[in-house]
């Protein structure tokens, strides 16, 4: 890729900013957008929090937690054993450290400050040289319908910790939220060289972004290949509830399922190498990789690999 090109991922939390973080090193300062989804997001505590764009902020600033993946490395827990002395809500932990970016920007918010705003002034702020993104500036929130009935996410993801079964999910707001106009426009780039849809959960990370009006139809105008990466492999999720949701809502646990889910929006399919013999008959071209990112050498290869076959696919 030239230094001119320009790269569009569209990431959940974890797993998402693993991959991000790749791009972010082997690509020019300046080249990367992140489009994050923020279905996640919700307030407790009095507070506006942002899970997945904290995990992408922390990841690409260096600040991540190494073992969790979520939070900040060197975090303390003052606050929650005194909130917990107190008799207050505990079930979702918020660190000394993450507990700041919280306030501050719950602060902004009521301020009027928009969102995007926020995240672009902490980004400068950890020295990030890549734009992150939230998918919209607009209030959407992923809600899950479960044996239990219908759930907020962080209810079913944290408190419950997944364990509901799913049977519908749902993007409250989406239908009027407004894809982020910087997110529009790095899709209309003709420098842009290639989309990636990271390794993230489709159901609960990707499919918040896509389900904003206008985004899909853009994602399809795009001069730019698009990349979706499986964050299946041989059966598995590496992380999260992935491989029992789709259980849940009566799909194959296999990459083949994902590729399928992607349908209509992808120009090709990367599968982790354990994979990538099951998937000879999709209608789309499949690249078989090691996806499963455990050191930053992973996360750095894979990156290659992604932008390789990308560039690959345009000649």
């Amino acid at each position: 890729m030239s230094d001119g090109d320009r790269v569009l991922a569209l990431s959940g939390g974890v797993g998402g900013a693993k991959l991000a973080l790749g791009l972010y090193r082997i690509l020019p300062a300046g080249s990367l957008t992140v489009v994050a989804n923020t279905g996640d997001d919700f307030e407790h505590l009095g507070l506006s929090i942002s899970p997945d764009l904290d995990t992408l902020l922390y990841t690409l600033g260096g600040l991540d937690h190494p073992e969790q993946g979520w939070g900040r490395r060197d975090e303390t827990w003052n606050f929650m054993a005194a909130l917990e002395q107190l008799g207050g809500e505990t079930w979702f932990r918020l660190g000394d450290r993450d507990l700041a970016a919280h306030v501050e920007r719950t602060r902004r918010l009521k301020a009027g400050e928009p969102l995007s705003a926020i995240v672009a002034d902490f980004a400068r702020r950890f020295g990030i040289a890549a734009r992150i993104l939230p998918m919209s500036d607009d209030r959407v929130r992923t809600r899950l319908y479960t044996g239990d009935g219908w759930l907020d996410f962080q209810d079913y993801f944290v408190r419950r910790r997944c364990a509901p079964a799913v049977r519908e999910i749902a993007f409250a707001g989406a239908g009027d939220a407004r894809p982020h106009p910087e997110a529009l426009a790095a899709l209309a780039d003709p420098r842009l060289a290639a989309i990636v849809i990271c390794p993230s959960n489709p159901f609960i990370s990707i499919d918040p972004i896509l389900s904003l009006p206008g985004f899909r139809a853009a994602l399809r105008a795009s001069p730019a290949p698009v990349v979706a990466v499986s964050p299946i492999i041989a059966g598995r999720a590496v992380k999260g509830p992935t491989a029992k949701m789709m259980e849940e809502l009566g799909l194959p646990v296999d990459a083949a399922a994902v590729a399928r889910h992607y349908a209509g929006l992808i120009d090709l399919f990367v599968a982790d190498e354990a994979d990538a013999a099951a998937l000879a008959e999709l209608a789309v071209p499949v690249v078989a990789a090691r996806t499963l990112m455990t050191s930053l050498g992973d996360r750095e290869n894979l990156a290659r690999a992604v932008l390789g076959a990308a560039e690959r696919l345009k000649r």
